[in-house]
């Protein structure tokens, strides 16, 4: 596979990307506060916890978050310290990024009196939503992950491949994220969101989120989703898990390659429900809507 196949492939697979800003609505239990996420809720019902991808703002849930109210969901919407213009708090040292922001999600649940909500991530998002599902098997009643393996480090290895052996090119990778010059930044968020959202409408609201993000944030970030495998953890899951993705822009893979290639990602997971969505490039909930909430509304209704 090459190198510039695999890059498309990983930028996809890791969400840099986001829409307009949303309104904040004050959580129902007490005051909540972190240096690494905010979180706002609205509608009224069953609990569903939203989770963008990597430089994504809440926003890209607009749609999705409309569907859920009017369905009887209360929704809540995180928002990564760092990314698409929000302040990098405490987000802004240390190697690793995700899993701290993953436990704060599931001090939110724990605080708020969250009854085993649903949990709905994103791109990075879906691999926190497995962090706090797996090391916190309580606190969630079901998980769906949207385009997103449990170790992304198997893309830029040999079968096989360890989180050491992929580490070095991670190193690029967060290197090469944080050294972007900025006059060419729009240029590079342009070309990634291309393959990203086939949707040529929606995309300057992502492309300019992704240009108010910490790049060094995001860097350390993608190297920690690299270089983490979160596979040996998934048999610690139990709630219902299903997993939607799709054939990444630009990968030389076939529909059957890749559909092996999920199940044996996923194959330690217990109960979980696979499925390839057609017509969509990495953010299926804007390409393809109507199926993406065809597939939710299932997953929320599954006992």
């Amino acid at each position: 596979m090459h190198r510039r196949h695999l890059l498309q492939s990983s930028l996809a697979l890791a969400g840099i990307a986001v829409l307009s800003a949303c309104a904040t609505t004050p959580a129902a239990g007490p005051a909540f506060t972190s240096d690494r996420i905010s979180v706002s809720v609205e509608g009224a019902g069953a609990d569903v916890v939203l989770i963008p991808g990597l430089t994504s703002h809440p926003s890209i849930w607009d749609d999705t978050a409309a569907h859920l109210v009017g369905t009887g969901h209360r929704v809540h919407r995180v928002w990564v310290s760092g990314f698409a213009g929000r302040p990098s708090g405490a987000n802004a040292t240390g190697e690793q990024v995700g899993q701290p922001v993953a436990e704060e999600i599931a001090r939110y649940i724990r605080e708020q009196g969250l009854t085993r909500p649903a949990v709905i991530g994103h791109s990075m998002g879906g691999w926190m939503g497995m962090v706090v599902a797996a090391r916190h098997p309580d606190l969630v009643g079901r998980l769906m992950v949207v385009d997103m393996l449990p170790f992304m480090g198997a893309m830029f290895g040999p079968p096989g491949a360890t989180p050491d052996q992929v580490r070095p090119v991670a190193e690029q990778i967060r290197d090469g994220i944080r050294s972007v010059p900025l006059d060419q930044r729009r240029t590079r968020a342009e070309a990634t969101i291309a393959g990203m959202i086939r949707t040529e409408s929606l995309r300057e609201g992502p492309i300019q989120h992704t240009l108010d993000s910490d790049y060094d944030v995001a860097g350390r970030s993608f190297h920690e989703l690299i270089v983490t495998d979160l596979r040996p953890e998934l048999a610690h899951i139990t709630a219902p898990t299903t997993v939607l993705y799709v054939t990444p822009t630009g990968a030389p893979l076939t529909d059957a390659q890749l559909d092996v290639f999920y199940q044996l990602s996923y194959q330690t997971l217990p109960t979980h429900r696979l499925v390839r969505i057609p017509e969509a490039a990495h953010f299926i909930m804007f390409d393809n809507r109507s199926r993406f909430f065809a597939e939710v509304d299932a997953f929320l209704s599954t006992e």
